[in-house]
């Protein structure tokens, strides 16, 4: 069964309804505990065994991360610990895997490093820290895990690990992100990340600290004491706020039709035959807060905190269940000036706790749309509105186009600069959209800083270099019709490579050869037949068979 032919699934979830996490709150401290419930996989045909994870485990830590950041804004810390006994997490369930189809496999291992990835934005942005309370065997993504964690503190009880054991056990990567997060993260020594990597038993106890796999270690008898020792010890780093009111979140207002996707600030409408969806997003309408009070009030229905959740999911819905849909394209509706007020009000009160958490979603949304693999086309027609935060949307595209109007000026669409493009919302590479479009070249930014806060028609944002082409009206449907048709028409493989390439152009981080690795490396060996074939090691895991490998390098 294909993926579009599968059973929707759901990104929005609940604490009431979770399966798989615990979730306490005590004050600064949030414990989230791993006990991942056998028969709770997301689909038939596997047991979630020895707490290893799938896609629908994954939705429910990512739901309890949000409520944590948003719901609960007194914790600076959580600690992330297991709830069987003698287990951490064994990683992603292999069998789940060995049933999936190539893209779902692919996707699941993408959401996973971005909520990964999210514990560390929120720690290094948002003053939430992460504390991995390793108290039984941790292996694979159960390690990743504990990886994307501040510290990792391991039970020295004899017999509890940390492992990446892909490699002996499974033929495919260490998860990418586990094995980026050695090196770059913890910088374990090259040589004993070889050693490590390669042998399934995992290590323990002191060598563990030694090596650098975990922080410390603490005996049975005073582990609990010292995870509460050294989570308090992280919150005194935070600011997040001991006395503010959190913002419950609601359930998204949406609707799924056959072809469309609808919220109340998003829509996608999707063109099956061309194999192209539209996202539309909407400008806010209405009065809108301006200050802290206004935001605290609005809350849940603050608009920038509405599109971030209802962009998210949007995004996500069509990953997973339009995987043959491979031209997105962007519009916005709405006023520049409205979306000019929002982008002053954001700014201006940014170091507020619920800013901070709402830009915070907006910048790992925005992310999350740089590392799709789809064709990303932003269409600035009249109507638009793409200025401040909404331009973010055309800047993360593969191109613009932006309609001229020479003989109807007033009509013609603009684009807006604002203060929020040079740096708000970094990219995985720690730039700005805009210094990665021009190579952080201070001459060319400095052009379009001086312009910036000013309404930019289509010839004005072409010498700035901010759109691709501005097509006139003769012009302008043909030229974006035969642009969208002849992309379609292209290699979905070789456009996957090519536009990760392009989009992080810039410098490298952690978090762009985690998806450099996901797209290209590990996109690869779950095609081959060392991994995936009748015999390949992912298939005869479990089985007693030996893997049969083709011993030839490629």
């Amino acid at each position: 069964m294909s993926e579009t032919q599968s059973p929707r699934v759901e990104y929005q979830t609940h604490p009431s309804r979770y399966k798989h996490w615990r979730l306490a709150i005590d004050g600064q401290l949030a414990t989230l505990r791993a006990d991942f419930a056998e028969d709770g996989g997301l689909r038939p045909g596997y047991k979630l065994k020895l707490n290893s994870y799938d896609l629908g485990v994954d939705i429910e830590l990512h739901d309890a991360l949000n409520r944590i950041r948003f719901e609960h804004p007194a914790v600076r810390t959580v600690i992330v610990t297991s709830a069987k006994d003698k287990v951490f997490c064994s990683g992603a369930n292999i069998f789940m895997l060995g049933l999936s189809s190539h893209a779902w496999k692919v996707n699941f291992c993408k959401f996973t490093n971005e909520t990964r990835n999210g514990m560390e934005d929120s720690s290094r942005h948002d003053g939430l820290k992460f504390l991995a309370a390793v108290n039984g065997s941790c292996a694979g993504g159960g390690y990743e895990l504990a990886l994307a964690c501040d510290e990792i503190l391991l039970v020295d009880d004899r017999s509890s690990a940390v492992s990446l054991p892909e490699v002996p056990l499974l033929g495919v990567l260490p998860g990418t992100g586990g094995l980026t997060r050695l090196t770059d993260k913890r910088h374990v020594r090259h040589d004993l990340a070889d050693l490590f990597c390669t042998t399934a038993e995992g290590v323990r106890g002191s060598k563990a600290r030694d090596w650098r796999l975990v922080d410390d270690i603490a005996k049975p008898a005073v582990f609990d004491a010292r995870v509460r020792e050294r989570a308090l010890a992280l919150a005194a780093g935070s600011d997040r706020p001991l006395d503010a009111r959190g913002v419950e979140l609601p359930p998204l207002s949406r609707s799924i039709e056959a072809d469309a996707l609808r919220y109340s600030r998003v829509s996608v409408e999707i063109d099956r035959p061309r194999r192209v969806a539209t996202f539309t997003v909407l400008a806010p309408a209405g009065a809108q807060p301006a200050d802290i009070a206004g935001i605290e009030a609005a809350g849940a229905h603050w608009y920038p905190l509405v599109l971030a959740r209802e962009l998210d999911d949007a995004i996500l819905q069509m990953r997973t269940h339009e995987t043959g849909i491979g031209v997105w394209v962007f519009k916005t509706r709405g006023s520049l000036q409205a979306t000019a007020e929002m982008d002053a009000t954001l700014w201006a009160c940014r170091g507020h706790w619920l800013v901070r958490q709402t830009i915070g979603w907006l910048r790992r949304v925005f992310s999350r749309l740089d590392v799709s693999s789809r064709s990303l086309f932003a269409l600035i027609d009249q109507g638009s509105c793409f200025g401040g935060t909404l331009l973010e949307l055309a800047l993360a595209c593969d191109r613009s186009y932006q309609l001229a109007l020479p003989d109807a000026p007033d009509d013609a669409p603009k684009v807006v600069v604002g203060e929020v493009n040079f740096g708000l919302y970094p990219m995985a590479t720690g730039q700005s959209r805009l210094g990665r479009r021009f190579y952080d070249e201070q001459p060319a930014l400095e052009a379009v800083r001086a312009r910036a806060g000013r309404e930019l028609d289509a010839e004005a944002a072409l010498a700035l270099g901010l759109v691709t082409s501005n097509p006139d009206d003769i012009d302008w449907a043909g030229e974006t019709r035969l642009a969208i048709e002849e992309r379609v028409a292209m290699s979905p493989d070789a456009l996957t490579g090519m536009e990760a390439n392009l989009r992080f152009n810039g410098r490298e981080t952690m978090a762009t050869r985690i998806f450099g690795r996901l797209t290209a490396w590990q996109n690869w060996i779950f095609q081959r037949p060392n991994a995936v074939g009748d015999r390949g090691a992912l298939k005869v895991y479990g089985r007693g068979d030996k893997a049969a490998f083709d011993w030839n390098r490629v």
